[in-house]
């Protein structure tokens, strides 16, 4: 069921476009990690990942794992279907949203 969440198709006026899941991704562990006022080091280090991979996933600038990111909601301490939770429903926003203009 988790692989079906991955690749999400949105319609707007009979156009379809594939959302760019990383950037979703990335902005969602950044705002999880900005309410836990940890700094990007230590959740790297907490992650067990490089300082720089971090940056890269936050900034939607490559795809990661799902293993990996199985490790950063370990360190920010959250499971990770809420994390796909969040990000379905505010997708389902920003259609509603979309749909209503």
């Amino acid at each position: 069921m988790l692989y079906y969440k991955l690749i999400i198709y949105v319609t707007f006026e009979n156009n379809m476009f594939i959302l760019e899941l990383s950037v979703i991704i990335g902005k969602e562990l950044r705002r999880r990690r900005l309410l836990q006022n940890k700094s990007m080091k230590a959740l790297a280090y907490e992650s067990d990942m490089e300082y720089m991979q971090l940056s890269r996933i936050e900034l939607g600038k490559i795809n990661t794992t799902v293993f990996q990111l199985l490790k950063l909601c370990t360190a920010l301490g959250i499971e990770i279907s809420d994390l796909f939770n969040k990000i379905e429903s505010d997708l389902r926003y920003k259609k509603i949203k979309q749909e209503l203009k």
